[in-house]
């Protein structure tokens, strides 16, 4: 059986990076004691400039490796790590990764001493002239850098579970029932399992499946099924309750390795069943056509920047969908925290998730890694019922057919059941994705909010999504008087994550102030100004 053990504790840190730091020997014993989440350089509040926390840093940790560990395989996970990571176990280099938005695992069993003390160590550059997504030219965000979300090590036998993807296939007819619908459907789960070679492979194994709505008691037996490498299960489901904006209900799905009656391994996995479709005339969800009113959401925070723990994340889900009203995010301009997404799980959240990047494409070695992350982002994402649509373009870059065919080809091949986007803020646009998403600028106060589909878009007959606007204040004494649109542009302008949550609203007299600030369709007001 799996068992996890966080490594959050316990971190010794250096602001800059040698080569003997990887060594055992060297001694850390002046270096400062940490805890993760961590940024390499905590930040002043009012101003500073985004040099401060671009270097080359160290992180080690010691720890015991018990005999226990002797006969499993021991992996260790890091979540999120800004922006390039080096990972040394014992002074020997055991593996890397060149984006600071995705998780990455090592599995150390080879490499470990066992009763004896171990240090790893981590070399973490969090420069922007790194030869990766985002870099390369100017970025509209900051790019904090450090070991930025949690460390786990999860201890598994030689046989194990190493990915489960569930969909779903629901019969179009369903019913209301207490406000909730009902349908009846099929999970569908593509199931890996690793076997290290040490004994015959995949002899006798097993996998079961189970399932129950969270919160209560008894699993509900779906069925079992001899293990391959690559297995996939269908069975049949009645009277599920469907995963919605105001019902998100969610359920756990038990997935059991198993030889000879004993289990092996055991994978509970959080779903919710569900249909999410862009069609011509709008976004459909289980059927119903809904508006989607939405924000861009940066993970950036005041004085630490990404390194903020499970209670910010999630509350910040529940400040979106609570106060502000919206019932969509874009995560911009690169994937986020899993807590967030698990709170859009749970709240119904809808979720545009994308890959890393700002404008700016690099040579072929950059777009190799960019179809990486597209990669990595789909694979980690891929179960969370919030996430409605795959972002496989460069934010507002210019086309590359050969890119965005790769990296549309890649998403479609490891998640078929859900659309690709890709936000460009030019008209007429090479079309690759399955849903055209644009940024619309075009508002200066005095015209319409948007531009009309046909006059952005390059095939009218495929969904559009204006994944960003502009809004524009105007005050009385420029147009001499308080229009509609103008009162309900007078809007927050910044959201400072304080305690009681202060906002800051500035109207300047006789400037009009043009915030990118709202995404996805529609403006949420939070305050409206009269002046």
């Amino acid at each position: 059986m799996e068992k996890r053990i966080y490594w959050n504790d316990g971190w010794k840190f250096h602001e800059s990076y040698e080569k003997q730091m990887r060594e055992n020997a060297y001694p850390d014993d002046g270096w400062e004691s940490v805890r993760l989440p961590h940024t390499c350089r905590e930040t002043p509040f009012h101003y500073f400039d985004e040099s401060s926390y671009q270097m080359q840093c160290c992180y080690r940790k010691h720890f015991f490796a018990p005999e226990e560990w002797k006969d499993q395989t021991v992996i260790v996970t890091f979540e999120g790590i800004a922006h390039e990571s080096e990972v040394f176990l014992n002074g020997e280099k055991i593996g890397e990764h060149h984006c600071g938005y995705t998780a990455f695992s090592i599995e150390l069993s080879d490499k470990l001493r066992i009763g004896e003390e171990n240090v790893l160590a981590v070399r973490v550059d969090s420069r922007e002239n790194l030869n990766i997504p985002p870099f390369g030219y100017v970025i509209d965000y900051m790019t904090y850098g450090g070991i930025y979300r949690e460390v786990y090590v999860d201890l598994k036998n030689e046989n194990y579970l190493a990915d489960i993807f569930l969909h779903s296939d629901i019969e179009k007819s369903k019913i209301q029932k207490n406000g909730e619908q009902i349908a009846d459907t099929k999970l569908i789960s593509e199931i890996n399992v690793f076997s290290s070679g040490k004994t015959d492979r995949l002899k006798d194994l097993f996998i079961r499946q189970s399932i129950r709505e969270r919160g209560t008691e008894n699993y509900r037996l779906l069925g079992e099924s001899p293990a391959a490498v690559k297995t996939q299960l269908s069975f049949p489901i009645s009277d599920i309750k469907l995963w919605d904006l105001e019902t998100p209900v969610l359920y756990e799905v038990k997935t059991e390795l198993l030889q000879n009656g004993n289990i092996l391994d055991e994978n509970v996995t959080l779903f919710g069943f569900r249909t999410a479709v862009f069609l011509k005339d709008g976004f459909y969800l289980n059927g119903r056509k809904v508006k989607l009113r939405g924000l861009n959401r940066h993970q950036s925070y005041p004085y630490v920047g990404y390194a903020m723990p499970e209670s910010m994340q999630k509350l910040d889900a529940d400040i979106l969908k609570n106060e502000l009203g919206v019932n969509a995010v874009r995560t911009s301009h690169y994937p986020q925290s899993q807590y967030f997404m698990e709170r859009c799980d749970e709240i119904g959240l809808l979720v545009f998730t994308e890959i890393p990047g700002w404008q700016h494409i690099g040579d072929e070695n950059w777009k190799k890694q960019a179809v990486e992350n597209v990669k990595d982002m789909v694979l980690q994402y891929r179960n969370h019922p919030s996430v409605i649509l795959w972002g496989v373009r460069i934010n507002e870059s210019g086309d590359d057919d050969a890119l965005y065919r790769e990296t549309n080809r890649m998403a479609h091949e490891l998640d078929p059941t859900r659309q690709t986007g890709g936000v460009r803020a030019h008209k007429k646009s090479s079309l690759l994705e399955d849903v055209y998403t644009y940024n619309d600028f075009s508002h200066n106060g005095t015209n319409h909010g948007c531009e009309k589909k046909s006059a952005v878009t390059s095939d009218n007959d495929k969904p559009y999504l204006i994944s960003e606007y502009n809004i524009c204040i105007r005050r009385k004494a420029m147009t001499g008087k308080n229009t509609v649109c103008g009162m309900r542009c007078a809007m927050q302008v910044c959201w400072m994550r304080l305690p009681g949550r202060r906002i800051s609203q500035e109207v300047l007299d006789g400037v009009c102030l043009i915030i990118i600030h709202i995404k996805i369709l529609a403006v949420a007001t939070v305050s409206v100004i009269t002046v």
